[in-house]
């Protein structure tokens, strides 16, 4: 296999899978990290002083909390980034992308923007998602390396910030379905049951939510949402439920009020009788 240079930057959890996932790869690996000998399994590939990481290579892959701590961590190399390509895969905002990838442009190196949609252990396996977005000759380029991260590599376009969007606007699914099963998780425990007793229905109404989605998207997509198998109205009838059943077991609900505010605003502008993707409606234009 053809081996490239990397030096990664950030050996948190996230980090770690992707400097193994590259040594596994066959590729030359330098890390770094803010706190030294974080990692002992890495300790031989670690250097100190960020210049000279990034100097070590033509390939530099940063995985920080945020765009800010990233910038923060390699400002000090700023000097010898020039000729280079970075790669951040860190957590942050479209603007954040954009403000990285200028920093990135104006000391004259290559940039791509990306996000790992996976845990770390799913780091390097042949289907975990990860996309990126930036300069398309970059990620071709490139598009060896990438691969052995996750076998499911997507280039979403040249907006330097699309990958942050959809890491965004995907992860925003995450804590509310999580909230919604430690809501289940607390109804049954209270009872004796077992959590996990639960997971396998839970999986099969996840799986029935994702088979809605893409007729979720064409009423939004075409602003039709007069035609839908469950209507918002039903969603809004069900908000006494959840109260009589939070008054019932004692469960704190409370997480849902704001959910139930924004159904009844659905309501009352008029969308009793539509799709309830007409949530988007309102998420769009906030009262």
């Amino acid at each position: 296999m053809h081996s490239t240079d990397v030096t990664v930057v950030g050996l948190g959890a996230m980090g770690s899978a992707l400097a193994q996932a590259l040594i596994d790869g066959g590729h030359s690996v330098t890390v770094w990290n803010r706190t030294p000998g974080r990692v002992p399994a890495l300790a031989a590939r670690e250097v100190t002083g960020i210049e000279r990481a990034v100097a070590a290579s033509p390939v530099v892959i940063a995985c920080l909390t945020t765009y800010d701590a990233t910038l923060a961590a390699l400002e000090p190399a700023a000097g010898v980034v020039a000729g280079r390509t970075l790669i951040t895969l860190n957590s942050g905002i479209p603007s954040g992308a954009r403000r990285m990838a200028g920093w990135a442009t104006a000391h004259g190196a290559d940039f791509l923007d990306g996000a790992v949609k996976n845990v770390p252990e799913a780091v390097g396996k042949p289907d975990t998602l990860l996309y990126y977005s930036g300069d398309r000759s970059v990620f071709d380029r490139h598009a060896e390396l990438l691969r052995t991260l996750g076998g499911d590599t997507v280039f979403l376009g040249e907006d330097v910030d699309l990958a942050t969007l959809y890491e965004s606007a995907v992860g925003g699914t995450l804590l509310p379905a999580l909230l919604g099963f430690f809501q289940g998780a607390a109804l049954v425990t209270e009872r004796g049951l077992t959590a996990a007793s639960l997971v396998p229905y839970t999986v099969k109404w996840l799986e029935m939510i994702a088979a809605v989605l893409p007729s979720l998207a064409e009423h939004i997509d075409t602003g039709d949402y007069t035609n839908p198998a469950s209507s918002l109205g039903l969603f809004h009838e069900s908000i006494a439920y959840d109260q009589e059943l939070a008054r019932d077991t004692g469960i704190d609900f409370s997480w849902n009020t704001p959910m139930h505010e924004l159904l009844t605003r659905a309501v009352e502008l008029g969308h009793r009788d539509h799709s309830i993707a007409a949530l988007t409606e309102l998420l769009r234009n906030p009262a």
